[in-house]
């Protein structure tokens, strides 16, 4: 599957640069993203008893005006090919390679307690100095972490959490009194 909706995700990507509405594109497929990603919005559109041509009078009623021709056929192609669980992924997909292609990269950050705005915005200072790229955060409260966050950006993972401090501390004393 991942495959596939790369290769949709590339061919809306082409699409974007090929009409110089890189930023439109963003924007709707976010927008897309939001609307279609929901729960309960993804059991309709899977749904085997709701027809293509229903899921496609849907898609103009509620996105004919306002996303690019090209992001609605999409649409239509996935509701047609019976391939809708594909809309989510090649969405997120294109995201990532605009945001790529501007020089943006999105931190998912995990944490034990929410980061204020002060430390949200020091982090992507931080991490925008080191990457030399813009960076957006993805911020997640995860209390099972105990403290400190753990990092996922640009194919690197950054782990400083008290957890893993913890693990790594219980390995090295086992170590050092087994030896």
């Amino acid at each position: 599957m991942e495959k596939l909706s790369f290769l949709y995700a590339n061919a809306l990507f082409d699409l974007a640069i090929k009409h110089g509405q890189t930023d439109e594109f963003l924007e709707q497929t976010i927008s897309l993203h939001d609307a279609l990603a929901d729960y309960e919005m993804q059991r309709i559109l899977k749904h085997p008893h709701i027809s293509a041509a229903e899921k496609k009078k849907f898609f103009k009623e509620a996105f004919s005006g306002r996303v690019h021709d090209d992001l609605l056929g999409f649409l239509y192609l996935a509701a047609d090919k019976n391939r809708e669980s594909y809309i989510i992924p090649a969405f997120l997909a294109l995201i990532d390679m605009i945001r790529r292609y501007k020089g943006t990269v999105t931190a998912q950050v995990s944490s034990a307690v929410a980061l204020d705005d002060k430390q949200a915005e020091r982090l992507k200072n931080l991490l925008s100095q080191k990457l030399n790229k813009r960076v957006e955060l993805k911020l997640k409260v995860e209390p099972k972490l105990i403290g400190g966050p753990y990092i996922f950006v640009d194919g690197y993972y950054i782990d400083w959490t008290l957890k893993k401090r913890l693990r790594d501390l219980t390995v090295h004393m086992k170590e050092v009194y087994t030896a």
